[in-house]
């Protein structure tokens, strides 16, 4: 396949590389300013945890899309989209969003054409270390979470399954999900309590020592659930609604303690973070009363 990955943070830096590895592909990143330097330099640079050992992956780069592509998939920041989807209406090709986004797909096939557009969620994670990626060790929670890819109406396609098998091919481990849209509005009811709560609190660790944060925040995400016009995706997150508060407190504070978050954006107070989260709210809004 003949891919483009558009945006050169952790996930997408992560992800190209592992596409570009794989047999068969024709990769490149898209980046800007001083990371498309960096990259042009020095190439993907990954390490695995706090490791010291950097592994460098000579992936292509390129400053703006151009031409044909059988797949483009998206990591940026949700605040991002609009000038991303400008970029794209005159390229060719499907457009796979791999990113937080509460809004469905109808103002982003608004933009680019509605045949074009795949919704989904990228599994893994880290953080930038200057310009290594360090991304989260594999773990029971890593290994068994795998990347949601779906269509918009819930159907499995022939280019879903293309796209699965490119990327189970590269070692990326992807399902199809028929409700996508239900998922990520889940995750959002639960990640903006949960990046909003972090970020006053200076970063995960500090707000696993404030038990009255970590129960304020668990009660945003009840609400947020409870105010989702349809079932949360996956089940699972029912226990949200239906455990003792006590008992969820205590799970989560043990969750922003683990290494799975030692390597994750809930790291990152940057105002970047904080506009994405933002961005999120404004898209909550427009079906739920969310705070």
């Amino acid at each position: 396949m003949k891919l483009l990955v558009y945006g050169a943070g952790v996930l997408g830096s992560l992800y190209a590389a592992h596409l570009h590895e794989a047999a068969g592909n024709d990769v490149s990143l898209l980046a800007r300013g001083e990371r498309l330097t960096a990259l042009r330099r020095h190439g993907v640079q990954l390490a695995e945890g706090d490791s010291p050992a950097v592994r460098r992956v000579p992936v292509p780069v390129v400053e703006h899309p151009a031409g044909e592509y059988d797949l483009i998939t998206v990591f940026v920041r949700t605040h991002q989209v609009d000038a991303v989807l400008e970029s794209l209406a005159g390229v060719d090709g499907d457009v796979l969003f791999l990113l937080n986004w509460a809004a469905g797909a109808q103002p982003l096939g608004e933009v680019i054409g509605h045949e074009r557009v795949l919704l989904g969620f990228g599994a893994t994670g880290g953080t930038m270390d200057g310009d290594v990626v360090r991304y989260r060790p594999a773990g029971f929670l890593t290994r068994r979470v795998p990347m949601t890819i779906g269509e918009p109406d819930g159907r499995t396609t022939p280019r879903l399954e293309r796209i699965l098998r490119a990327f189970g091919t590269a070692g990326l481990k992807a399902k199809a999900e028929p409700r996508m849209d239900a998922w990520l509005k889940t995750h959002a009811a639960f990640e903006v309590p949960l990046g909003q709560a972090a970020n006053a609190a200076g970063g995960p660790l500090a707000l696993a020592g404030d038990p009255d944060a970590v129960r304020g925040m668990v009660r945003l995400m009840r609400q947020n659930l409870a105010a989702m016009p349809m079932p949360p995706v996956p089940r699972g997150f029912n226990a949200l609604r239906t455990l003792p508060e006590g008992l969820l407190v205590a799970l989560l504070r043990r969750f922003l303690r683990s290494p799975t978050v030692a390597h994750s954006g809930l790291n990152d107070t940057s105002p970047a973070a904080a506009a994405e989260l933002e961005r999120l709210t404004e898209q909550m809004r427009a079906y739920a009363p969310v705070r």
